[in-house]
């Protein structure tokens, strides 16, 4: 067992986008997260989501494409990143609809899936796909009389 010390916490997940401010802008609105932080040279923003943080950065950077590589970015429409991100909510339909309103491209409408959770997805701004979906239900245990 791992100590205490050396316990691992998902502190952030950061998306890389094209324009900082538009893109916290955008998901403040579609998807309901205050804005946290957005410094002043619009190079980092922050969501305020609980325990993980959601940050926002410009796809290029000469401080990170030096040491870890260009961010890869799709091509084509069918294309989509290695990583998802996935926001739950109670009213899946709801949070749909008001991320389209907002500006988000419908993928594929919420629908209830095999496994106990209901789905739906969007793109953003920047054409990644985003999945809005409830926690997944437990099975339910047949009843033995």
């Amino acid at each position: 067992m791992a100590s205490s010390n050396t316990s691992p916490a998902l502190a952030y997940v950061v998306v890389y986008v094209n324009d900082v401010a538009k893109s916290v802008a955008f998901y403040s609105k579609a998807f309901g997260y205050p804005v946290r932080r957005l410094d002043e040279s619009h190079r980092w923003a922050e969501l305020e989501s609980g325990q993980t943080t959601i940050a926002f950065t410009p796809v290029h950077q000469h401080e990170t494409d030096e040491v870890t590589g260009e961010v890869h970015t799709w091509h084509f429409r069918r294309e989509r990143d290695p990583v998802e991100v996935c926001f739950a909510y109670e009213d899946v339909d709801a949070a749909y609809y008001n991320a389209v309103k907002h500006g988000a491209v419908g993928v594929r409408e919420p629908e209830e899936k095999e496994w106990g959770q209901k789905v739906g997805y969007v793109r953003d701004i920047d054409g990644i796909v985003v999945r809005l979906g409830s926690f997944v239900s437990q099975p339910q245990k047949p009843r033995i009389s």
